[in-house]
């Protein structure tokens, strides 16, 4: 699969983008050093797949829309299929991946989800585009799930990593609940003391930590005082953190949309997070991923 890998860069910085999924799976230094997950499979074997048409996991796998249950993946089916290249330069690439019969069977919409990667210095930029082509509104989630090296090949312990988000960030968050993989109804006390939090890998031993009241819009990752990532979502309200425990990742993952919650019997309009896109429309998600220190 090597082989079929899109490679973009400046001097500052590479990425290697696999079609399938149009998953980023590598993100190096001018020097050539990982800053993403090394993927062990003993763990998890993903990157960075992008998440449509929803965020999460629908209670049973399934949502309802118009009276009738289709059947849905957790995060949808966006990573499982392959994108086209449309546009290549050697510092930019643009996939394209748009509604097929296999598609209409589970989500009948006719979309368009462009995704762009650009290398810009020391900053790999990404923009989700996404399109509603038919004549009906079209409900729809979407976020990113890549997953950063922890540690950093920059210096420091484990221990030592923090992210630092832009601004406080007092209120409760959410966790997973009791259905694997819904959203619990109740919040949690946050682990974040002011700007900081300090994960530790037993944090996720209940699955993902959630903010669903967030006010930051960008956060650093890595060892205070040193150079670590800067990343910035500006379009996405909301946010979740996630690793296996013990594994060599954490996964900074800018949601707008989120697994249904615990219970919930609902149409796919009243799933939290849902938006609802007019024929014609477009909504676009960008996150910014940036060398700093």
């Amino acid at each position: 699969m090597a082989d079929e890998y899109i490679g973009i860069g400046s001097d500052g910085m590479s990425a290697s983008i696999h079609p399938l999924g149009a998953e980023l799976w590598s993100l190096r230094d001018a020097d050539g050093r990982e800053l993403m997950t090394d993927a062990d499979p003993r763990w998890w074997a993903g990157h960075a797949p992008l998440l449509f048409p929803f965020v999460g996991r629908s209670r049973g796998d399934v949502y309802r829309f118009e009276g009738r249950d289709y059947p849905m993946p957790q995060h949808g089916f966006a990573r499982q299929r392959n994108f086209a290249a449309v546009e290549r330069s050697a510092d930019a690439v643009t996939f394209r991946l748009e509604a097929d019969a296999q598609t209409r069977a589970v989500y009948p919409f006719d979309f368009r989800l462009d995704m762009r990667f650009a290398v810009e210095g020391q900053t790999l930029r990404m923009t989700a585009t996404v399109g509603n082509l038919g004549a009906t509104d079209m409900p729809f989630s979407f976020g990113y799930h890549p997953a950063f090296a922890w540690p950093l090949p920059y210096g420091g312990a484990v221990e030592a990593h923090r992210v630092l988000f832009e601004k406080a960030e007092p209120a409760p968050i959410r966790k997973v609940g009791d259905e694997p993989g819904l959203i619990a109804l109740e919040s949690v006390e946050t682990p974040v003391e002011g700007h900081a939090l300090a994960p530790t890998h037993a944090m996720f031993e209940g699955d993902a930590l959630i903010w669903d009241r967030l006010e930051s819009r960008s956060l650093f990752w890595g060892v205070p005082g040193g150079r670590g990532l800067k990343i910035d979502f500006p379009d996405t309200p909301w946010l979740g953190l996630w690793q296996k425990p013990g594994a060599h990742y954490l996964c900074v993952e800018p949601w707008a949309g989120m697994a249904d919650p615990v219970g919930f019997t609902g149409d796919i309009w009243g799933k939290q997070g849902i938006m609802r896109l007019a024929p014609g429309g477009e909504r676009r998600f960008r996150m910014d991923v940036g060398i700093t220190g």
